[in-house]
């Protein structure tokens, strides 16, 4: 039976600009076409997870404006519970300014708004929904005391998507079950981008690595492996990461192994790149052909002993 998937972060309203090229300090670039839609990696996610038969719940705020109430209405048509979703009306609702180049890459600046009176006290006030949670899934667009309040709170899986970059205190890093980074993030946390070295990162129990068209790595138990990716004709990468996150989040909360839950996640994010905008999602046939195309999983470090020489 699938436990429940509760989101802790953040919720956003997204101004997304299509451009011939990101604009450099100083430049005009004039656009090819624009869209507003929902957004925030918390929301991202949570969307994700229940599009795909999760029952989720979200916690987070909004402002107390016409942005506030569209987005959490997105969120309940997405079938997410916002009973956990607060007002806040001395802030508007978080913003993101997304410019999405003809490859698909995007470059984002975000004004969190009411993301910041996510606080401590808030998560107290749901703290039964949260230590109830057979998955707790947060980011780092919220303040990072209330991600470690969830850490400690949740008695289920807590699963971090370390984004945005940022340091981590102690007693958040080692509350982590599983550690979700691209490569960027990666680099910020250990010095080092490269994938391989995930097996010998202490603290978090897991950590999965996302490496965009190439899919993903995952350690186990000392092990790397990786999962690679179907191809996609990609459209817009924005919340292709969130999709990959809500996913695994969902799989890991039906009780799949992490291996297996990573490959499903891989196809999902893979999905959500070929359309426009944060929350577009493939339908259950394309997905399926697509974890149908995702590759077999193969152990890459330790590599596998030679079938040659002494024994």
């Amino acid at each position: 039976m699938t436990g429940r998937v509760v989101v802790v972060g953040s919720i956003n309203r997204d101004l997304t600009v299509f451009t011939p090229w990101h604009p450099a300090p100083g430049e005009t670039v004039l656009g090819t076409g624009h869209l507003t839609g929902p957004g925030g990696k918390g929301a991202n996610q949570a969307v994700a997870a229940a599009r795909l038969g999760a029952t989720v719940s979200m916690v987070g705020k909004v402002g107390g404006d016409a942005e506030g109430r569209e987005m959490r209405r997105a969120l309940t048509t997405a079938g997410v519970d916002d009973s956990a979703v607060g007002v806040d009306d001395d802030a508007p609702t978080g913003l993101a300014v997304i410019t999405v180049d003809p490859a698909g890459e995007n470059a984002i600046v975000v004004s969190p708004g009411a993301n910041l009176a996510v606080g401590p006290s808030w998560l107290e006030r749901h703290r039964d929904l949260v230590e109830g949670a057979a998955v707790c899934l947060a980011q780092l667009e919220i303040p990072i005391e209330t991600v470690t309040a969830a850490a400690q709170t949740t008695s289920g899986l807590f699963v971090l998507n370390a984004a945005p970059a940022r340091d981590l205190p102690p007693e958040l890093w080692e509350a982590i079950d599983v550690l979700v980074v691209n490569t960027s993030e990666l680099e910020h946390l250990t010095g080092s981008p490269d994938p391989l070295g995930i097996a010998g990162i202490e603290g978090p129990g897991s950590v999965v690595v996302t490496v965009g068209a190439a899919g993903a790595y995952f350690s186990d138990e000392g092990t790397v492996y990786h999962c690679p990716a179907p191809q996609v004709d990609v459209v817009d990468t924005t919340g292709a990461g969130d999709a990959f996150c809500g996913a695994l989040a969902h799989h890991l909360a039906r009780g799949e192994f992490l291996g297996e839950a990573t490959r499903l996640a891989v196809a999902a994010g893979s999905a959500a790149t070929t359309g426009k905008g944060a929350q577009w999602m493939a339908g259950p046939e394309e997905l399926e052909r697509l974890i149908a195309a995702t590759g077999p999983i193969t152990a890459v470090w330790p590599a596998p002993p030679s079938r040659t020489g002494h024994r």
